[in-house]
């Protein structure tokens, strides 16, 4: 089943997260990850939320793990959290649509 690492943060420092993006990218495609969203102009619709939003799709949840702790986005990952504040999430799966769960409207 496949996962999705969700990413929604607030850049505070733009020329010390330069070089973050192009190697991030490296890193998320040599781990077989594919970038589905990669907004810079978020715009909340609830709640307090980063202008920049980003979604990554792996085979499975032990992928994103594999990613996420290995050498090369280790090497990488403090640029992103000292120029930037925000939330990265690992989701699974996808909802059919017969096993949504339903809501009634009056």
């Amino acid at each position: 089943m496949s996962a999705y690492v969700v990413q929604n943060y607030t850049i505070t420092n733009p020329e010390g997260l330069e070089a973050y993006g192009q190697h991030a990218v490296h890193s998320i495609e040599s781990h077989g990850g594919e970038i589905l969203v990669a907004d810079f102009e978020s715009e909340p619709l609830e709640g307090e939320a980063g202008h920049v939003t980003v979604v990554v799709r792996f085979h499975d949840k032990d992928a994103a793990k594999a990613w996420y702790h290995s050498p090369d986005y280790r090497k990488i990952i403090d640029r992103r959290l000292d120029n930037s504040f925000g939330v990265m999430t690992l989701v699974s799966g996808r909802l059919e649509a017969d096993t949504a769960p339903r809501v009634e409207h009056d």
